[in-house]
């Protein structure tokens, strides 16, 4: 391919809305280009490496029996008030009427649609195990999209779904999938993490997320440095230290004027102690009930947590203002778990560890000294309900915490027979009795895991892209375009490693060479090729390695076997 005859428009400077370095080297480099707020355009360059990604892991899906199709975009908003969805899954379902005032929308995810399909095939266990998956554009209203591909409101993803006949061959389905999707980011070069995560919307009973790991991931993995345990922080467990308080130091409840002391920090610098000593109350609305959840003033809810307390939760709100006063009697910042007119008050382990803490006082201005939650707040319950930090234990082995941050890029769910039970998908067992299809469903972001690279390989001049997934991996970046000798080995050496099956690209314009180097940084091939009089005139070309910045000096008479080792040592640098 010659640079003449693709669409590149590379940019000198960045989109004013792009906040994260992939979003500002797509743009720049020619990858995409924004249409509309989280809506782009794939442009040629961009939807090379999006084709790569996309082949290696149809190869992948290929490779465990995974069958493709590609189900509707547009989908009956019948089969997801059957599944239960319909109101469930929240405003990111963008939901409109057709023109006879039917209900749909535009496809987040197709578990619907699957069961659907499969329910109405599939009628006997011999029939079993059906896998599926599909490589189709989605489409999930954001409220606020931003990130340019990382957080789009339209995207590309692999969906696919098992169904099985019993809980043993569904858990072989998902290591099956789990592993095939360790080989997709194995092969694409990515440094990766696969983490236990929460089920989310989706729903399921265990599931495991993969995450990219870049400096600047939007989310937070909790992993051990002795052993192999790896979560989202959302879903973390953190062990309770073993420290209860026996009560022998409680001491009698007291009043204490705070006069304006809404926050945390307002009421440490006034009372002059640490946020340790505090006890926060945090008030929710969840599904209509009044939840109360207590944890220590430098600790945070875990709202993820929050929702796993109940069997399903649909509506999970902080309380509003209003309610707040209606409950405590007092204005927001003053809450506490004393006389606290609530349904449920939940407090994390740590509120165990003291006989004596500071809490809300439930009046204006007051918060209240020596509260011992076992002696004054009957009912409470404990469990963990905080996010982990760097401090705590593994919950699995007690070794030291780590907080990378990571960027998501595939999930896996095992979902037992939450849709099949919603949705009726029975077949035929070996005994002749209806059963409910055991499912998992299973997403890698296409479109996403090209930004994650990006966000993971960069540096200040563009793009740095691994070979599997470049556009090209090789430029041929000619340096005196008007010379016909120079000209005629450009096209030859790019015959010769086209011929070896390798993409190659021709930069054949007539720029000044500072502008051809400026743009072969920025769209990031992995091994660029420079051919210039000066170089021709000794029978050599010279080679860059764009991870290392490293020179090579090509000889022509032999560049067969001098280009094969040089291709080796690069690759090797990829752990490839």
């Amino acid at each position: 391919m010659y640079w003449s005859r693709f669409h590149i428009p590379t940019l000198k400077e960045a989109p004013a809305d792009a906040e994260v370095v992939s979003h500002n080297l797509m743009t720049r480099a020619g990858m995409i280009r924004k249409l509309a707020a989280g809506i782009y355009t794939y442009m040629p360059y961009g939807w090379r490496s999006i084709n790569k990604v996309a082949n290696i892991v149809r190869q992948e899906m290929d490779r465990i029996g995974s069958n493709e199709m590609v189900m509707p975009t547009v989908q009956p908003g019948d089969l997801w008030i059957e599944s239960g969805r319909w109101r469930a899954y929240g405003k990111e379902l963008l939901r409109f009427k057709d023109r006879h005032d039917r209900d749909c929308c535009l496809g987040p995810t197709h578990e619907e649609v699957v069961t659907d399909v499969v329910r109405g095939e599939v009628r006997s266990y011999r029939q079993l195990p059906v896998s599926l998956y599909q490589i189709q554009t989605k489409f999930r209203d954001e409220i606020r999209p931003r990130f340019g591909l990382m957080r789009g409101r339209e995207f590309i993803m692999k969906d696919a779904y098992t169904f099985d006949k019993d809980d043993d061959g569904a858990d072989k389905s998902y290591w099956d999938m789990f592993h095939a999707y360790e080989k997709c980011f194995q092969r694409s070069a990515l440094r990766f993490k696969s983490v236990s995560a929460d089920s989310g919307s989706i729903g399921g009973s265990f599931s495991h997320e993969f995450m990219v790991l870049a400096d600047t991931g939007e989310d937070v993995v909790a992993a051990c440095k002795s052993c192999n345990f790896a979560s989202n922080i959302e879903r973390a467990e953190v062990k309770p230290s073993g420290k209860v308080a026996d009560g022998k130091n409680a001491k009698p409840v007291e009043e204490v004027s705070t006069p304006g002391a809404h926050t945390v920090e307002e009421l440490t610098s006034m009372m002059n102690i640490p946020a340790t000593d505090l006890l926060k109350t945090i008030l929710f609305v969840v599904d209509g009930k009044k939840v109360a959840v207590l944890v220590r003033g430098d600790r945070e809810v875990n709202e993820v947590k929050l929702k796993n307390h109940f069997s399903s939760v649909i509506d999970l709100d902080i309380m509003p203002a209003e309610m707040v006063e209606q409950v405590t009697g007092a204005p927001v910042g003053f809450a506490g778990p004393i006389g606290l007119k609530v349904d449920l008050i939940l407090a994390d382990f740590e509120a165990q560890e003291k006989d004596c803490w500071i809490t809300g006082g439930n009046k204006a201005d007051v918060h209240l000294r020596n509260v011992n939650l076992e002696r004054d707040v009957p009912g409470v319950i404990f469990k963990d309900m905080r996010e982990i930090t760097l401090g705590d234990v593994c919950p699995q082995c007690g070794g030291e915490i780590e907080l990378p941050r990571g960027i998501e890029v595939g999930h896996v769910f095992k979902l037992g027979t939450k849709y099949s039970e919603a949705m009726n998908a029975k077949f035929l067992d070996e005994n002749g009795k209806e059963q409910f299809f055991i499912m998992g469903c299973y997403g890698i972001g296409v479109t996403r895991v090209v930004a994650a690279c990006i966000e993971q390989n960069h540096d200040e001049k563009g793009i740095i892209f691994p070979p599997p997934i470049a556009p090209f991996e090789v430029l041929i970046v000619n340096l005196d375009a008007e010379s016909k000798e120079a000209q005629a080995e450009c096209v030859k050496l790019h015959d010769l490693l086209t011929a070896q099956g390798l993409d190659v690209l021709v930069d054949d314009r007539v720029e000044r060479p500072g502008v051809k180097f400026n743009d072969a940084d920025l769209i990031g091939v992995p091994m660029q090729i420079f051919v210039g009089a000066k170089e021709l005139a000794s029978g050599k070309v010279e080679g860059k390695d764009r991870r290392s910045g490293e020179r090579v000096s090509l000889s022509l008479d032999k560049f067969a076997a001098d280009f094969k080792a040089w291709q080796t040592k690069v690759y090797n640098g990829w752990n490839m």
